[in-house]
């Protein structure tokens, strides 16, 4: 019936935007957190359906928590890092490299807009830049639909896709 197949199609923009996407932001003890923290002892706001994690370095996630984390619910991803300063050796390469890794495969695998994950250097007293980063993925990920849609639809095409071909 038509009630049931309208029931079926993916989320409008407007009702994601009604939603408000999740984006979490996952930060360095030592030189992204500190910025967070800087913006909320200035009062600066950012939108409240951001999640920041504070972590030893990003660096420890594997790839498949970025993309678990979609499938799971989450919109966008900002890991704010240390950049060339991180204090663990070669961290910042590997993470640059697993990230882009991250991103083709967003794209490649899963029909997923890369920029739904960022990296970006953040410093202790970088406060407007933090509230400056998670405001922009707020607003892009509004014009978007839920990633945990848009997975769930590509992972029914290729399903489609494999069962048409026997």
């Amino acid at each position: 019936s038509a009630k049931n197949s309208s029931m079926r199609q993916p989320q409008s923009v407007a009702e994601h935007d009604k939603q408000k996407p999740k984006t979490v932001v996952i930060t360095t003890i030592m030189c992204s957190y500190p910025g967070v923290d800087n913006a909320g002892q200035q009062h600066l706001e950012y939108p409240p359906n951001s999640y920041v994690l504070r972590v030893p370095s990003p660096v420890i996630f594997p790839e498949d928590f970025y993309i678990d984390s979609f499938r799971k619910g989450i919109d966008g991803i900002i890991v704010m890092s240390c950049g060339e300063e991180c204090p663990y050796s070669g961290a910042f390469k590997r993470l640059g490299k697993r990230i882009n890794k991250v991103m083709k495969r967003m794209k490649e695998e899963f029909g997923l807009e890369s920029k739904r994950l960022k990296l970006t250097a953040i410093c202790t007293v970088c406060a407007k830049h933090v509230v400056k980063e998670i405001t922009e993925m707020d607003e892009y990920l509004r014009s978007l639909q839920p990633a945990k849609t848009l997975l769930a639809k590509h992972t029914t095409s290729i399903a489609a896709g494999v069962n048409g071909s026997n």
